[in-house]
């Protein structure tokens, strides 16, 4: 159940988000159709893949997708802060935070 609530996710962040879907499909060179075919969550046959569902959430600049894949498998997604862009962990209580979290799973 959790593979079709995520493909209808990401079907909704492509055809009701702000950013058309059409555009999605120019900026991730994927046609149409063919797109909606994969987001179609009774499709079958045709499956998103990974690469793709990357594309899109950098296409659109909507990472609820990522906030909900977290929170089902026990995490939280937190943005990286401006000033640390290889994204480690900075002070004490940040990494706290973290291993009480894995420590979750």
């Amino acid at each position: 159940m959790f593979e079709k609530s995520v493909t209808k996710k990401m079907q909704d962040i492509v055809l009701g988000g702000r950013v058309p879907a059409k555009q999605v499909c120019r900026e991730i060179k994927k046609p149409y159709s063919t797109l909606l075919r994969e987001l179609n969550p009774f499709d079958n046959h045709a499956k998103l893949g990974a690469e793709t569902m990357f594309e899109i959430v950098k296409a659109t600049h909507n990472v609820s997708i990522l906030e909900f894949m977290a929170r089902e498998l026990g995490y939280t997604l937190m943005p990286m802060e401006r000033d640390n862009p290889v994204g480690r962990p900075k002070g004490r209580k940040t990494t706290e935070r973290v291993r009480r979290q894995a420590a979750t799973m």
